[in-house]
């Protein structure tokens, strides 16, 4: 059996936390490639909280930033983001819903697409098809 991707999730804890809940539910699929661990900071931004994500993202292969309706105006998504980019971690947007306008973080680079959440389309962009 191939070995799963470690997963981190960034995503909009005040309005996204039901799709990232549902993502992380895929991890426990018997075909999927990827493991979750939760690696959120849940607690107001402040202090170190960036450096716990640094450390949170040193083992893990693949950033999803799951993009909703207010994503544009999550400063945290934001942060996750360019933190990612700075360690060179691999990376997609994954639109949140299928029936809302999903916005990017400000952080996302204009190349950036927003990628539909369909299951074989989660599998491949894991697998790094982009």
């Amino acid at each position: 059996m191939a070995t799963k991707k470690r997963v981190f999730i960034s995503f909009d804890y005040d309005h996204d936390e039901d799709a990232k809940i549902m993502l992380a539910g895929q991890a426990k699929l018997p075909d999927s490639p990827f493991d979750f661990k939760d690696a959120s900071v849940k607690e107001p931004l402040s202090g170190d909280w960036k450096d716990k994500v640094r450390r949170r993202m040193d083992n893990i292969d693949v950033v999803i930033v799951l993009c909703g309706e207010h994503t544009d105006k999550a400063s945290g998504v934001a942060a996750e983001l360019t933190i990612a980019q700075e360690k060179d971690k691999s990376y997609f947007l994954l639109a949140a819903y299928a029936d809302k306008t999903c916005t990017k973080p400000t952080s996302a680079k204009s190349s950036d697409k927003t990628y539909k959440w369909t299951w074989d389309n989660l599998k491949k962009l894991i697998g790094g098809g982009r």
